[in-house]
């Protein structure tokens, strides 16, 4: 009894895949699929009307047969074509880190699920409108083996951050005479998530060396590495002054020494945007994303913080959950705004409201608004 049982067991599981099977390649049967003539195709019809108006009118059977031999022709040509295109299933797997506007290489799996027919002369291209990542060209196959899985990498871009959950692709053949061109569409259900480009940026570019010297003024400390000798500024204290330089010099003179701690930067993103600056926040994202990169491959600590998020880097995370943030990130509305929190470390903000930000106690930070950070002109 309980081998029967077994049997009987495998034999639902065996039913239950050549059922999924086969529901599969229904779905794939009832696609909707457009037909475009070729250049070859429109040549044969004409061919083809010619050799109808002379069969009529000269009454020819040797005609007769010509024209249903183009007609068979032709009809085959449609089905071979939609049989080639039926059964097929794509995927596209995109890097681990993907950023946006920056070329990646994408690894395309096309799929022929069908028993017996193999797939001829497949083309896959993305589809433009469909608000997914951009192909640089479109990938093509010769044949696709039934029952076979073929892979090809394929450039590939995404526009803008955020979450792709759905990406359009278009399969197509002229298979087997070139007269027809057919075109069926799929959707891929896949989260591919973009990072912010880290592309150089118009204006923000010229202001990260006036940035890092404000940096490295901040660091410059009194710890046990000399760092230089420099001009006695007022009311500073003279257990600091070098006596052999200013007997040099005839002017008062410091030892200055760097600081014994490791750069620290805090980045505040206000995440309080007024309607209509929009576009500046998107702006400010592209802008934080590049100088939060620049200073992790420089090995600065950075305390990243917005509206509700605070993030240590590299205590509590690497600088991609920082760069995953402002993947997600949008304009956030009533929210209280928080105060700074480093005691010690160069403190940089992007907010859309100064007045806002200094009210909260952001006297000492460098604040990028809109006035400093304008919005690049697209059309430029």
């Amino acid at each position: 009894m309980t081998i029967v049982m077994q049997r009987s067991a495998g034999g639902g599981r065996i039913e239950a895949a050549m059922r999924q099977r086969w529901n599969k390649f229904r779905h794939a049967l009832e696609r909707r699929v457009r037909y475009r003539v070729t250049s070859g195709g429109l040549w044969f019809l004409a061919a083809l009307a010619l050799t109808a108006f002379g069969a009529l009118a000269t009454a020819n059977n040797l005609l007769f047969l010509v024209l249903a031999a183009m007609l068979a022709t032709l009809l085959i040509s449609g089905l071979l074509g939609s049989l080639s295109l039926a059964g097929l299933e794509v995927d596209c797997v995109a890097p681990e880190h993907v950023f946006a506007r920056r070329a990646f290489p994408a690894q395309m799996r096309v799929r022929n699920v069908k028993w017996l027919l193999p797939s001829f002369s497949i083309r896959v291209e993305g589809v433009p409108d469909a608000g997914g990542a951009s192909f640089e060209s479109a990938v093509y196959f010769p044949m696709i083996p039934a029952g076979a899985t073929i892979a090809k990498t394929v450039e590939a871009r995404f526009a803008r951050r955020g979450a792709y959950r759905e990406n359009g692709f278009a399969f197509s053949t002229s298979f087997p005479f070139g007269f027809l061109r057919k075109t069926a569409r799929v959707t891929l259900l896949r989260e591919t998530l973009v990072y912010p480009p880290l592309a150089p940026v118009a204006g923000f570019e010229r202001m990260l060396p006036a940035i890092a010297e404000e940096m490295e003024a901040y660091d410059r400390g009194l710890g046990r590495d000399f760092y230089r000798i420099r001009p006695y500024e007022a009311f500073e204290s003279a257990r600091h002054v070098d006596w052999k330089a200013t007997a040099h010099t005839g002017a008062l003179q410091v030892r200055e020494f760097a600081r014994e701690r490791e750069r620290r930067v805090e980045i505040f993103l206000d995440r309080e945007v007024p309607r209509g600056q929009e576009a500046w926040f998107e702006h400010a994202i592209h802008c934080c994303a590049v100088l939060a990169w620049q200073l992790a491959a420089e090995g600065a600590s950075i305390h990243f913080r917005s509206n509700g998020y605070s993030l240590r880097q590299p205590e509590e995370g690497d600088i991609y959950a920082i760069l995953r943030y402002l993947a997600l990130v949008y304009p956030l509305r009533g929210r209280a705004l928080e105060r700074p929190l480093e005691e010690f470390g160069y403190q940089l903000a992007f907010t859309a409201s100064p007045a806002r930000l200094r009210e909260a106690g952001w006297m000492e930070a460098r604040i990028l608004s809109p006035q400093e950070l304008p919005t690049p002109d697209p059309h430029r």
